[in-house]
């Protein structure tokens, strides 16, 4: 790792900050760490989905695959051992909860509502 950094800034509203901060404490990652680690992870769908441009490995090399899990995993472990289920159950709640604020925010711009009579969630035409 080069100790060659840059420091980037850019703005976004309070209460987001507030979530970044909340969500970065919980994971125990400074709020540097969190947003060069989400960055990151984006990127890799980005790379994907609409560009052709390859992105390059995290320099920092702490996530590897730029999920976040190794960071979850440590975070959930934090407080003492935990049983396979009981990890799992960590996880899977985390991924309840991000899957919840996804589905709100697509639901707030008009991409996804809740359809009972098709039986669940079902994109907009819009």
């Amino acid at each position: 790792m080069s100790d060659d950094r840059r420091a980037v800034k850019t703005y976004v509203p309070a209460d987001q900050k507030d979530r970044w901060r909340d969500h970065a404490d919980e994971l125990g990652m400074s709020q540097s760490e969190f947003v060069r680690t989400m960055v990151q992870a984006g990127r890799r769908g980005f790379s994907t989905a609409r560009s052709k441009m390859p992105v390059e490995p995290d320099p920092a090399g702490s996530d590897p695959r730029g999920d976040g899990l190794e960071t979850q995993v440590e975070a959930a472990l934090a407080d003492g051992p935990l049983s396979w289920e009981g990890l799992v159950d960590a996880m899977v709640g985390d991924f309840e909860d991000r899957l919840e604020e996804t589905l709100d925010a697509l639901q707030d711009r008009n991409r996804v509502r809740y359809n009972g009579r098709k039986g669940g969630y079902t994109l907009t035409d819009e």
